[in-house]
């Protein structure tokens, strides 16, 4: 089910709040903090866009579904990121939090109000969408380029790096949330964490938590990604 907040009190409180200074691109939105259970909707394909999201915490996937009624998980979001934003009036996915998730919710008319009058918050809009659009061409070429082993390398990286948690990796996702991101079936993730940790590359404690034992290595898999781009 998903959460319909109150416009006009939410667009009220925000003006009232809005953003001084542009730190890291979206970390200056302003916004009102609301919960979302696990696999709760937070928003559908083909609305309108009436906010933009933060992650306070948790975790928040956007999807597609396919025609053979699959789907496509598009990204993940992590905390301190931000989503939503979009080129034109409706929404291309749906998001959904992948677990239990605090999100701020920012107006889509403050934020545009907040541009006519400040010039920083004009240059955090442009941020978002180049970080958008960069993440948008990465996971192409991930999903273009890369056999399996360097795509589930190439993930754990990026989420290492993403959340700033060293050589251990917390996946705030499950094993098909992954495989429905890179493309992959849920067999097939299991078997390269399972031959990545026969190589000593990665240790699993358990089913969610992976801890980089040889970096170097994984990176090198990693950088197949920028070596075929060029190609």
């Amino acid at each position: 089910m998903t959460i319909q907040p109150q416009p006009q009190s939410i667009v009220a409180a925000q003006r009232a709040r809005a953003p001084a200074t542009c730190a890291k691109p979206g970390s200056n939105l302003p916004g009102l903090t609301l919960p979302f259970a696990r696999n709760q909707e937070i928003y559908v394909a083909d609305a309108p866009v009436s906010f933009i999201y933060r992650v306070v915490s948790g975790a928040v996937r956007t999807v597609s579904g396919l025609r053979d009624g699959r789907r496509q998980v598009a990204a993940f979001y992590l905390p301190g990121e931000v989503f939503g934003l979009e080129a034109g009036g409706t929404h291309h996915l749906s998001a959904e939090a992948v677990t239990e998730t605090q999100l701020a919710l920012t107006s889509r008319s403050v934020l545009e109000w907040t541009a006519t009058r400040d010039h920083e918050a004009v240059a955090q809009m442009w941020s978002l969408a180049t970080h958008a659009l960069a993440r948008t061409q990465d996971h192409l070429l991930v999903l273009g380029r890369m056999n399996a082993g360097e795509r589930v390398a190439s993930f754990l990286i990026d989420i290492a790096e993403r959340s700033n948690s060293g050589d251990v990796v917390n996946l705030p996702m499950g094993r098909g949330d992954i495989a429905d991101y890179l493309g992959l079936t849920i067999e097939t993730i299991s078997r390269t964490l399972h031959e990545f940790e026969e190589r000593q590359l990665i240790a699993l404690p358990n089913c969610r938590m992976v801890k980089l034992l040889d970096v170097a290595k994984l990176q090198s898999m990693d950088a197949e990604r920028t070596r075929r781009g060029r190609g």
